[in-house]
């Protein structure tokens, strides 16, 4: 049975224990703190915890006059209210200044299920990959989201880190190493390459197994950095395999299928199909909605056999 944890809780955690380490660490939060978890750091440093509530623009514009000051301020809340909502303080206070603030968001993507369609992120990759300087980084899973909070926190300049609501698939082995702008092989293969992020690793590695059930043998890339992404990584497994599926729990325009394919066409043009969102979703089960809006590794296994049939027409 596949293990899984929560990433916001855990990193929730750590950063109450970062706290201990980093003086100059504060959390700014926005009547979410319960959920993002970032409670545990407010219990513990009351002093260095600021609830703005529904407050969005104002809890930016907070953190980087703080980041300005030699603060590490973290922004707190849901994806869809750190991103959507401030999005002109993000620009103008933080990208463009390049201050050290980082967003680390919950309850991204339609995982969040039952809160709806109003709460369900899924532009944040593509508003947060279109600001300069802004680091963007999508965990595939606790270890990782572990790693990356800790970096984000040490590197100097703006970071984004999205996690989900529920308890996700532990895929990294305790001894994976999260290197900031480079993808990671989890799987070689020739026919095809499965290019992921987030949860949807978990959905790749699982169809990559049922194809190379029936004889087709795929490499599996968990590409967690966004921002900068990872362009040697995607050049090399289109000169290796000739063909390439994205899988990305977000809307289909300006998140990975954009990425990747910026960096195909611009480089080595190659055959190449999506499995992300197409339209907003609903309140539902997460399951549920991943298998009405194809979120699955049925749906990668399919996109796999098709790009493979474009490459051979080529």
């Amino acid at each position: 049975m596949v293990e899984k944890i929560s990433t916001r809780e855990s990193v929730g955690q750590f950063l109450a224990d970062a706290g201990e380490e980093f003086s100059n660490l504060v959390i700014l939060g926005g009547d979410l703190n319960k959920s993002t978890f970032s409670n545990i750091f407010g219990s513990k440093f009351p002093d260095r915890f600021f609830d703005f509530g529904p407050a969005e623009q104002n809890i930016v514009s907070v953190a980087a006059g703080m980041a300005s000051t030699g603060k590490i301020p973290v922004v707190s809340t849901f994806a869809v209210f750190a991103t959507s909502r401030p999005y002109d303080q993000l620009r103008v206070g933080v990208s463009q200044s390049n201050l050290n603030v980082k967003i680390i968001a919950t309850h991204a993507g339609i995982l969040t299920g039952e809160d709806g369609v109003s709460a369900q992120s899924i532009e944040d990759i593509a508003i947060m990959s279109a600001l300069h300087n802004f680091k963007v980084i999508v965990p595939c899973d606790v270890i990782e989201a572990l790693q990356a909070t800790r970096i984000a926190i040490e590197s100097d300049g703006p970071f984004y880190i999205r996690l989900s609501r529920p308890a996700t698939p532990v895929i990294n082995k305790k001894d994976y190493k999260f290197v900031l702008g480079k993808g990671s092989q989890l799987k070689d293969g020739n026919d095809a390459t499965i290019i992921a992020c987030g949860i949807m690793v978990s959905y790749a590695l699982d169809a990559a197994k049922s194809l190379q059930d029936v004889g087709i043998n795929c490499s599996v890339i968990n590409m967690s950095t966004l921002s900068p992404i990872d362009m040697d990584i995607i050049i090399n497994s289109a000169k290796d395999t000739g063909a390439i599926v994205t899988a990305e729990e977000h809307y289909i325009s300006g998140g990975l299928s954009s990425l990747v394919s910026q960096v195909l066409s611009t480089n080595i043009p190659t055959p190449l199909e999506s499995v992300a969102l197409t339209s907003y979703a609903e309140s539902g089960k997460p399951e549920d909605l991943f298998q009405k809006y194809g979120l699955t590794s049925e749906k990668i296994f399919h996109a796999v056999k098709k790009v493979i049939d474009r490459k051979k027409s080529l």
